[in-house]
């Protein structure tokens, strides 16, 4: 007999019942676990916006993403440190958003400095005009 009352042959490796085993009973790590209170869902949240973030970053939009991010990946961090849960998603969420908030940046200032430098180029007649005025303005002619 095993644990559970029910009768086996010493050649069964089987677990008894499959069809009636419990999605949540312990067993090996990694099969057929899952924490009680459904993981870290900010972890989750961090790590999509951050990843989100740094792809729209080019645009700006992407640096407000990555501070929703940041803050919810340091949400994170600290319940994993109390839950131990999530803790690798919520490192991962606070880096990608890091760096979409960074990348936001770095875009924001040279569109300023490229819109500093094209300024005089602003109100051309046509686009060959714009684009023979930034040349101008690059080469310091």
């Amino acid at each position: 007999m095993n644990t559970q009352g029910v009768e086996m042959s010493p050649h069964h490796t089987a677990s008894p019942g499959i069809t009636g085993a419990h999605v949540h009973a312990p067993g090996p790590r990694g099969y057929g676990r899952r924490t009680q209170n459904g993981g870290n869902g900010a972890a989750r949240a961090a790590l999509v916006l951050g990843v989100i973030g740094l792809g729209t970053s080019v645009v700006i939009v992407g640096g407000l993403l990555g501070v929703l991010g940041l803050v919810l990946g340091v949400v994170a961090l600290r319940k994993a440190g109390r839950t131990g849960v999530g803790r690798g998603g919520a490192v991962a969420g606070v880096v990608t958003s890091a760096l979409a908030i960074a990348v936001s940046i770095t875009a924001a200032f040279f569109l300023v400095w490229y819109a500093n430098e094209t300024q005089e180029c602003y109100q051309p007649d046509t686009f060959q005009q714009y684009k023979q005025c930034v040349h101008d303005q690059f080469d310091g002619n």
